[in-house]
């Protein structure tokens, strides 16, 4: 079957155009064409069908060959155009090819017509391919500026030699209003940039752009940079991915962004964290020494007053006739009035500050675990590597009083029936770890917003410069393990507020 062919011929003499024709069948193809020979008609002619191949007679009376080129190269510079004369010359033949002709053929010479149209239909598709690949990547690049141009930031490509130097293939606008340097002059001088960043960063930022050359992996970076305009400091962010081009050489895609006031958003939240952690510490501290004063108080004054209240009423109750019994009744009443008064008072003196705490912090764990047995029908072992628990009062008042916290806890939401106490010491830490075989703590019961027990453990041990952990197990129980530096007072002025509460900067 012979190929099909839509040909649009330029040729006044219809004997050339049949001679063409002749040749075109004879080598295979079944031309569909139109003949023109006027500035009109081809300009009709193209507007109103579709061609695979133009050829054209260079020289007729009242419409030349290099006018049909022109129209042609204006209404589809893709579409092949081949030359067909009898006389033309080396030079016009060089001329019209100038022009924008593809080919030409002599009519002495007509075996080459078909040769030159398949290989011009192949031309003709390798250039259209490649237009429409041109405006793709037109069409490609325009919407990558248009989405960087909305990024906030800087997007970026960075180089880096063997040797070890950086340099921007890429920099978007943006890098104007961050960093006050245009793209080009990035472009121009890498260095440029690192000159901007405080000298700490600017070697971190050169110990993690090499880290992530060894490694391969992404980089996320935080850091400080001085405008050329002044005084002004920025925190930027720097994420990229790093892409090996050959063994000397890594290529970056990132993006850089300000985050000075996210930055400044965290330091004042860690500034007001580090102020309600002090008030925090120093309203706890005020409440110990109150409770000092007031068990104080309630054992020595209310105490003191009770016991010679009941001296009197034995001396008065002593001295009454025998025979007066409803007086010696009345006296005996008021007597254990005063003694359940006392007891009252006694506890309530224990249980603002328990006395053994002054014979130690082991003392005052071992009594509050034994009333808590007694109180709660639930046995108490406590274990201690050392019998001689020495470590500075107000660690210990501490430590009893979060203690006290988890045996609260434990009976209130537990259902246990055994609570173990373990105390380890070493020479700057003291761990306390208190477990129970209730039904176990979960992540729901840590989140909630009204657990304020557990809040305050962790606001208590946080204060202390220590922390503390829960570990629930469902229906086998919860172990609290809460540890302490032994030097709490100066572990807790020494530590920051961000590095306790876990904020780092990179």
């Amino acid at each position: 079957m012979k190929r099909p062919l839509r040909l649009l011929l330029v040729e006044d003499s219809e004997e050339d155009a049949e001679l063409l024709l002749f040749e075109i069948r004879s080598g295979g193809y079944d031309p569909v064409h139109t003949r023109v020979y006027t500035a009109a008609a081809l300009h009709q002619a193209l507007a109103q069908d579709e061609w695979d191949v133009v050829v054209s007679d260079y020289t007729m009376p009242q419409f030349g060959g290099l006018d049909a080129l022109k129209i042609v190269r204006k209404f589809d510079p893709d579409l092949p155009f081949i030359i067909n004369s009898g006389n033309i010359g080396e030079d016009i033949a060089v001329e019209a090819m100038h022009a924008g002709a593809h080919d030409y053929v002599m009519k002495s010479n007509l075996s080459r017509l078909v040769p030159a149209i398949e290989r011009e239909l192949r031309e003709a598709v390798l250039r259209r391919e490649g237009r429409r690949a041109q405006r793709e990547l037109l069409e490609n690049e325009a919407r990558f500026r248009a989405i960087v141009s909305n990024v906030p930031g800087v997007v970026f490509r960075m180089l880096r030699e063997w040797h070890g130097g950086c340099s921007f293939t890429y920099v978007s606008e943006g890098s104007t209003a961050l960093l006050e340097l245009t793209p080009a002059r990035l472009q121009d001088d890498g260095a440029l940039f690192f000159d901007l960043l405080l000298d700490g960063d600017r070697s971190d930022l050169g110990a993690r752009i090499g880290e992530s050359a060894q490694t391969l992996q992404p980089l996320s970076w935080e850091g400080r940079i001085r405008v050329a305009s002044g005084d002004i400091v920025k925190w930027i962010e720097i994420r990229m991915s790093p892409r090996p081009l050959d063994k000397n050489r890594i290529q970056w895609d990132g993006i850089m962004e300000n985050i000075t006031r996210r930055k400044h958003a965290e330091i004042e939240i860690i500034e007001s964290r580090r102020q309600l952690s002090a008030l925090s510490a120093h309203l706890q501290k005020a409440k110990e020494i109150e409770r000092t004063r007031i068990a104080r108080e309630v054992h020595d004054d209310i105490g003191g007053n009770l016991t010679a209240i009941k001296i009197d009423l034995l001396w008065l109750g002593n001295r009454l006739d025998r025979q007066r019994t409803e007086m010696i009744e009345k006296v005996r009443a008021i007597e254990g009035a005063v003694d359940r008064t006392m007891e009252i008072t006694s506890r309530i003196a224990h249980d603002l500050r328990p006395p053994l705490l002054e014979l130690g912090l082991l003392a005052a764990i071992e009594w509050e675990a034994a009333e808590f047995e007694k109180r709660m029908e639930i046995p108490c072992v406590v274990s201690c590597a050392s019998d001689d628990l020495a470590v500075d009062p107000e660690l210990g008042t501490a430590v009893f009083s979060l203690f006290r916290e988890i045996l609260t806890n434990i009976s209130k939401h537990a259902g246990a029936t055994m609570v173990q106490i373990d105390i380890e010491t070493d020479e700057t830490m003291l761990r306390l770890t208190v477990h129970d075989n209730g039904r176990g703590i979960t992540r729901t019961d840590l989140l909630k917003s009204d657990s304020f027990g557990l809040r305050g453990m962790l606001e208590r041990a946080r204060n202390l410069g220590g922390e503390i952990r829960f570990d629930g197990n469902p229906g086998k129980g919860t172990t609290i393990v809460a540890t302490l530096p032994l030097e709490a007072a100066a572990a807790a002025q020494a530590t920051p507020v961000a590095q306790r509460t876990g904020t780092a900067h990179s």
